[in-house]
């Protein structure tokens, strides 16, 4: 099926309601794990690569975005690409030689002058190519700084202000999630999403959703939440079942025996989690 672009499925989901989940690709059998798991639960996703992944194989975006982009379109499920926590102009400017049709700008690290700056210049690139920019306001956590302390949280009269100043299409933001949580244990601000929505006017983004329960992530959904992202939920499945295969086969040296019980599993997560947040 041909690649869907990531505006239209998060406008179909705002409307609808619902959200669209958007899940991290490390490697191709993780790209393989997530169109399985949609196809499974009907449901269309986002295959996203962070600039940490590209980091990973050697800084090269091309060899991972060609076979993400080959799954994708093999499957029969519909699929977008999504070029994620870029800070690096040079990997936002190769967005549109690979068939990202959205990538998430993240310049969360500076001073708020300088990211309103400094997004707004990349909003005014991928918009004269069609790209969709998210943007990220607030200390979401998990790499820096811990998004459960209330005052790290994204403010609604600031996100409206930033939003207008920077013509982004999405925005990120902190309400107590964490990035690379493990345990299912975050509480979110539900009341403050609400208000986020009112305030900024564009989808809003939940990063760090591995860690939020599914009652959670339901009322982040139904407060105003529209796009999932799911990365360490996966990463927890594929080394829990490689670990186990190979506890019970410890003489195994051929990779692929113990990938494919990690591909399904991956395959799994994201099929149940597509099914909390986009039921229909």
């Amino acid at each position: 099926m041909p690649l869907t672009r990531t505006a239209d499925l998060m406008t179909a989901a705002r409307a609808a309601g619902e959200a669209v989940a958007a899940f991290n690709v490390i490697t191709l059998e993780h790209a393989e794990a997530i169109a399985a798991g949609a196809e499974a639960a009907g449901t269309p996703a986002v295959l996203q690569i962070s600039e940490n992944a590209v980091r990973f194989h050697g800084g090269d975006l091309a060899p991972l975005a060609a076979a993400t982009a080959a799954v994708a379109r093999a499957s029969s499920a519909r699929l977008a690409l999504h070029l994620d926590h870029v800070e690096s102009p040079g990997l936002l400017h190769a967005a549109s030689a690979h068939d990202f049709t959205s990538v998430m700008f993240d310049a969360s690290k500076l001073p708020y002058g300088d990211n309103v700056k400094a997004t707004a210049a990349a909003v005014r690139w991928g918009h004269e190519r069609g790209i969709w920019v998210e943007a990220e306001l607030g200390r979401i956590g998990g790499k820096t700084g811990d998004a459960h302390t209330p005052g790290v949280r994204t403010d609604p009269a600031e996100a409206a202000a930033y939003v207008a100043d920077t013509g982004v299409d999405a925005l990120a933001v902190a309400v107590g999630s964490t990035h690379a949580m493990t345990e299912r244990t975050a509480t979110l601000d539900h009341t403050l999403i609400t208000a986020l929505r009112t305030a900024a006017g564009v989808p809003l983004v939940l990063h760090g959703s591995s860690g939020v329960p599914d009652a959670e992530l339901r009322r982040a959904v139904t407060a105003g939440m529209t796009k999932i992202n799911v990365g360490t939920a996966l990463n927890t499945a594929y080394t829990t079942a490689v670990r186990a295969y190979l506890a019970a086969h410890p003489a195994t040296v051929d990779p692929r025996r113990y990938l494919v019980p990690a591909r399904e599993a991956m395959a799994e997560v994201v099929a149940r989690f597509l099914r909390v947040v986009s039921p229909c």
